[in-house]
This record gives C-alpha cells, sequence and structure tokens, in this order.
C-alpha cells in the first residue's frame, strides 16, 4: 500500500469526481425513478439469457463511452494507494458493481431494459477507462501537468470542491441544444430549415442568465487561483473549451441544420456583458466578493429555476439525428446540473467565508 501523505488534495479532488460521477450514472440509469413494480422478472434469467437479444453496436458503444470517465477517475484514487494490478482490478470491479446493482434496480421500472448486454459494455467501459488513466499516469507530462496544478490553484479541501464544481459547469454547459451558458433547450426553432420561423424576440432573462453564470464561473476561478491575474486567461481557456465541446457535440448528436442553434443573440450579447461584470466585480476588496458572488448565485439560481420550467429535456428532441432514450436522458441530466450548480456554489462560498473566520 503506498504512502498518500503527499497525495491527499489531489486524491481528495479525484474522489469528489467519481462520487458525482457515479450520481449520474445513477440518474441516467434509473429515469424517470416513477412506476416501481414487480414485473415477474428473475435477474437470473437476464443474466444467463443470450447476449445477442439485446446487444446492439450502438448501445455497446455508448454505454462503454459513458463508464469510461468513471475508470478513469477509480483509476486516479486507487493508484494513490494500491499498485498498478490491484488499481486495475479494483476499478473495473467498482465499476462492474455499480452495473450489476443498477441493472438488477432497472428490472423493476417498466420503461427501462435490464440487460446482459449492458452490464458487459459497462464493465468494459470502466476497464478501458481505468486502463487508459493508469497508462497516462507514466508519462512525464503528466507530471508536469500537476506542477501547473499546484503553481496555479490553491490547496486543500474547499479548494478541492472548488475544482470539482468547475468540472461539473463545463458537463452542464457541454450540451449543444442548451444555448451558451444557457439552461432552457432549444425548441422555437427545432423544425425543418425550410419552415418559414418567426424571429424570437430578444429575451432579456436569458440576456441576464447568460451574463450572471459568465459571472459565478469567473468569481468561483477566482477564489481557486493563488493570484488574481491569471483568472482571465482561465477563464477564456474554459469558455473555449465549453465552446469547441458543444461544437463536437452538435456535429455529432444534432441535425445539420441545427448545428450553431446554441450560439444565440443573447449568449453572443450576455458573454461580454458577463465579462464586464466580472471586471467591475475583481475590483472590489475580497471581503466584498464573497457576498457578491453568493448574491449573483441567488440570482442566478431564480433565473435558472424560472428558465427550467419553460423548457423540458423533451422539447428538443427534434433536433436530434439520435432518437435513443440516451439522448433524452442526457438533456435531462445536463439541465438537472445547471439546477444543482448555483446550489453548490452557494455551500462552497459559505464554507468557504466560514474558514476565513
Amino acid at each position: 500500500m503506498r504512502d498518500i501523505t503527499n497525495l491527499t488534495p489531489r486524491y481528495r479532488l479525484h474522489r469528489y469526481l467519481a462520487v458525482c460521477y457515479a450520481l449520474f450514472i445513477v440518474y441516467a440509469s434509473l429515469i424517470p425513478f416513477t412506476g416501481w413494480q414487480e414485473q415477474g422478472l428473475s435477474f437470473i434469467d437476464v443474466l444467463t439469457a443470450p447476449i445477442y437479444q439485446t446487444f446492439t453496436w450502438f448501445d455497446f458503444t455508448i454505454n462503454g463511452l459513458a463508464y469510461l470517465p468513471f475508470g478513469i477517475l477509480l483509476a486516479y484514487l486507487f493508484r494513490y494507494r494500491y499498485s498498478t494490478f490491484y488499481a486495475l482490478l479494483f476499478a473495473t470491479l467498482s465499476g462492474l458493481c455499480l452495473s450489476l446493482l443498477l441493472e438488477y434496480a432497472q428490472i423493476y421500472l417498466p420503461s427501462r431494459v435490464s440487460s446482459n448486454s449492458d452490464l458487459l459494455s459497462n464493465t468494459a467501459g470502466s476497464f478501458c477507462g481505468t486502463a487508459f488513466s493508469l497508462f497516462l499516469s507514466s508519462h512525464t507530462w503528466l507530471a508536469r501537468f500537476k506542477l501547473l496544478h499546484d503553481a496555479w490553484f490553491k490547496h486543500g479541501r474547499l479548494s478541492d470542491f472548488g475544482l470539482a464544481l468547475v468540472f461539473l459547469w463545463i458537463f452542464a454547459q457541454s450540451n449543444p441544444s442548451l444555448p451558451m451558458l444557457g439552461s432552457m433547450f432549444v425548441s422555437a426553432v427545432a423544425r425543418w430549415p425550410f419552415d418559414i420561423v418567426p424571429v424570437s424576440p430578444f429575451s432579456f432573462i436569458k440576456f441576464s442568465e447568460v451574463a450572471l453564470n459568465l459571472m459565478l464561473l469567473g468569481l468561483l476561478l477566482l477564489t481557486l487561483m493563488r493570484e488574481r491575474r491569471n483568472m482571465i486567461n482561465l477563464l477564456l481557456v474554459v469558455l473555449g473549451t465549453v465552446m469547441l465541446i458543444k461544437f463536437i457535440a452538435a456535429a455529432i448528436l444534432l441535425k445539420s441544420w441545427a448545428l450553431f442553434l446554441w450560439l444565440d443573440s443573447e449568449a453572443m450579447l450576455g458573454l461580454p456583458a458577463g465579462i464586464a461584470l466580472l471586471m467591475i466585480t475583481m475590483q472590489l476588496p475580497r471581503t466584498w466578493l464573497l457576498g457578491i458572488s453568493s448574491i449573483a448565485a441567488l440570482t442566478y439560481l431564480m433565473l435558472v429555476q424560472n428558465m427550467l420550467f419553460s423548457g423540458s429535456p423533451s422539447t428538443a428532441m427534434r433536433l436530434y439525428h439520435w432518437h435513443y432514450l440516451h439522448m433524452l436522458n442526457y438533456n435531462g441530466l445536463t439541465q438537472l446540473v445547471n439546477l444543482l450548480f448555483p446550489v453548490l456554489l452557494l455551500v462552497y462560498l459559505w464554507r468557504t467565508a466560514l474558514q476565513r473566520k
């Protein structure tokens, strides 16, 4: 067993991310969480059924990719404590056990299908993610990346939690059927491109949501950075990453005519407005930042709640050229994370204020 005394901060961050991702998997596997009933199915029959009955290459690929990040995160957790072989073994078994529990739970949900092919693909995804992570950990560039992390970010339990929130935010913004930094699914123009669609009036609420969302991200990064001057550079990197992810996801998932629907006028104007708000806020004393961040998070939470009731995950399904349950789960999950982010940010800010006292 390895000594993890000097690795505790990174260990905590990976643990937070692994727990969050496991909850994502549970949500996507068991949604809509209603209609639980005995269906007369035996789980042993599910496990021993011929795999070809439920196997499709699409499902196998999607499920494997869904568990791939889980395997990567588990590998980082276990390699701090165990050798490479045992890290690979324990991480793969963890993915297997999680998948086994969820497949068992699905036999009580009429809207879901429990299958041994899903169990196989989920376990394979965990194994591949773990092996890939362990392979990368042996390269020197990863050590340089960790040095960069130590030089830019503060250490401690709260900083690890804050970094986990940044990754959570990036995931919430990755959905191409959501406007850039928005939370309401595109639906008004979700038609064939040859239809005449009236121009939607400019929404000040959407504009405010984008500006506040960007401001909150910047303030969160500001609390994590060792030096203020690095925050704007990192903010631009994060925004560029989100735009690239959205474009790639739109190219893969959406119909061709819907490729840039996520880049609307509210987002185009909200981004510079959010940066302007952030630059003004940065000039205030540090003692004011937590209070202003809390007020902004509460305001953003109210806006998001208002927007969430305006668009459900199913409203954007016409944008996709893949009509699978995975897409509906993905939409619901990103919308849920959009709602949870300001709540978790408020918890983070409250703990940060207590720590400073």
